[in-house]
């Protein structure tokens, strides 16, 4: 009860508020400019509107399988940014009965690709293509409220990266690019008509450029504006890991379009620069935010200021990406900010940093009256070989190069198998858990390299622990495992073991207070069109026993010592 007390009264007004600040990135210096990137967390192919006060920014990103999706950022000045809320709340394509049920499963990389965001009439719109399913949009008033349930505007397989553009007259045109994946064509963009309201074509899409063949191929992610009279289409090409941004310009929405390369890696290290969106402040300045590949950390975003004397938008410093600048002209006395990423679990819904790995059950877990997340053990399937298709993990974005992650759990058990803890989740995974056996728990590193592949999780036994309590109870009763876990992710030199990637270290304590280094060196890895992401896993092989869980009592991310 202390702990609710003191904790509350230290973090929920900071929360409420929205003034959270990362001890691990921030942006702001402090002295009238910025360090790229503005968020060093996987907000993969974002996109910002200017909001109806001209002095707010919205920003949204792809979420793909995770729930809930569609995070919805603020800011005031372009460069702290924070969490305020989900377009999607727990279920993907809620409403939709087949594809609810479809998403029930984790379906990794599949989903909510590359968003636009709009403000237009009053309305925020967010349009987005499902490369299984078609063209999707939702819309609100209130960016931090309830959004519509997701309407299919255009249904079919390979769309992809979609924007509207409400022109002057009224009229809506849509642009898209196609997955190859799907489609078995890329590389094109399709400019259509649609109804006035945007919800439906009433054109046909017409081929306005074409990368096929050139420097331009993989040319995806189109974002359509209108300036000065001229139609813009800007895009990145050249691939994710090392591409570039296009701008390209038209008289007419079909084209023909002329275009130019705009931002590059040039002589900085900042590689791929691309893919985002384009803003036009009350100020009368010109921004433009987009990725970073950084593989396992995943896509992290960046700001750069547009020079438009020249006709074209020219961005960062004569076309290569800036890492420090001036911030942008705001109103004034804005408090720094950050998306959260530690979490004292003390309120009663589950905070707006973490996601799960699929369409949201209550059986994952739940939060507790006790300042407490209770995650339930997830019945794994008799054939699983690892943890790669959990739903009910409980993840979020690595939120800088190098960092601690620290957390309190209880495990309680009421069978033999079931196991919960700390969890770095990718393509490869590494998790240190206590796990149940007989009437002892032991202390385990679950490792998995190529888990998409289905390759077996291998097991290593650090300690055999004794329970710190057990129930008084004849029927059913369960036993208790009370632990501290920690990881620490270091971003390991290239040329290093491990091939210059990110490497987690764990450890744990019986006390909180000394911490004892434990099991092997991982080498982190991306997930399928994410980065690597951290949080809890909570399983078991029994199908027929009652399921146990596992109380995180808090999280906290701190600086690497």
């Amino acid at each position: 009860m202390r702990k609710l007390i003191i904790m509350a009264a230290m973090w929920l007004p900071l929360l409420a508020q929205g003034q959270y600040h990362s001890e691990v990135w921030s942006p702001d210096n402090g002295n009238g400019t910025y360090t790229n990137p503005v968020i060093n967390a996987d907000y993969s192919d974002p996109d910002v509107c200017v909001g109806a006060s001209g002095e707010d920014y919205y920003m949204t990103a792809s979420s793909f399988q995770c729930v809930p999706g569609l995070p919805i950022l603020h800011s005031k000045d372009l460069v702290n940014w924070e969490i305020i809320n989900y377009a999607i709340k727990d279920k993907l394509y809620e409403g939709d009965e087949e594809f609810t049920k479809h998403f029930r499963t984790v379906r990794h990389g599949d989903g909510v690709w590359a968003p636009s965001i709009r403000f237009h009439n009053g309305w925020y719109y967010i349009y987005w293509g499902d490369p299984d399913h078609g063209v999707y949009m939702v819309k609100t008033q209130d960016p931090g409220g309830d959004w519509t349930a997701p309407q299919c505007v255009i249904k079919g397989k390979g769309y992809i990266d979609t924007t509207p553009l409400w022109d002057d007259d009224g009229r809506c045109y849509l642009v898209n690019g196609w997955a190859n994946s799907r489609a078995k064509f890329a590389s094109v963009l399709t400019v259509r008509e649609m109804s006035a309201d945007g919800t439906r074509p009433i054109g046909q899409p017409v081929i306005v450029f074409d990368g096929n063949g050139t420097e331009n191929r993989t040319c995806e992610g189109p974002k359509f504006y209108k300036r000065d009279g001229w139609y813009w289409i800007m895009c990145p090409a050249g691939g994710v890991p090392d591409g570039f941004q296009l701008a390209m310009r038209s008289k007419s929405p079909y084209g023909p379009y002329e275009h130019k390369t705009v931002l590059a890696q040039g002589s900085t290290t900042i590689n791929g620069p691309h893919q985002g969106g384009w803003v036009h402040t009350k100020w009368g300045e010109d921004w433009f935010l987009h990725f970073q590949d950084k593989e396992a950390y995943g896509r992290v975003v960046h700001l750069q200021p547009v020079d438009w004397s020249t006709g074209w938008p020219i961005m960062g410093k004569k076309g290569e990406p800036v890492m420090t600048y001036k911030k942008p002209s705001s109103t004034p006395h804005h408090p720094s900010v950050n998306p959260v990423e530690s979490d004292e679990f003390n309120d009663t819904k589950i905070g707006l940093q973490w996601q799960w790995q699929a369409n949201y059950d209550e059986k994952f877990g739940v939060p507790t009256a006790f300042g407490t997340m209770r995650i339930y053990t997830h019945k794994l399937d008799e054939d699983a070989k690892n943890l790669f298709l959990v739903p009910n993990m409980l993840l979020q974005k690595t939120p800088a190069d190098e960092f601690v992650v620290t957390t309190k759990l209880r495990m309680t058990s009421k069978a033999d198998g079931q196991f919960g803890g700390l969890i770095m989740m990718g393509l490869d995974y590494s998790a240190l858990v206590v796990k149940r056996v007989g009437k002892e728990f032991q202390l385990v590193q679950m490792t998995c390299k190529q888990a998409d592949k289905g390759t077996p999780q291998e097991e290593k036994v650090i300690a055999t622990l004794k329970p710190t309590a057990e129930d008084k109870t004849d029927y059913k009763p369960g036993i208790h495992e009370d632990i501290y876990l920690r990881l620490t992710v270091s971003n390991a030199e290239a040329g290093q073991p491990h091939g210059g990637r990110p490497i987690v270290r764990f450890a744990y304590s019986m006390n909180g207070k000394k911490f004892t280094d434990c099991g092997d060196e991982f080498a982190m890895r991306q997930g399928k069109w994410i980065g690597a992401k951290f949080g809890f896993v909570c399983a078991e092989t029994n199908a027929k026993a009652d399921r146990g869980w596992m109380d995180a009592d808090w999280i906290r991310v701190t600086k690497k010592k």
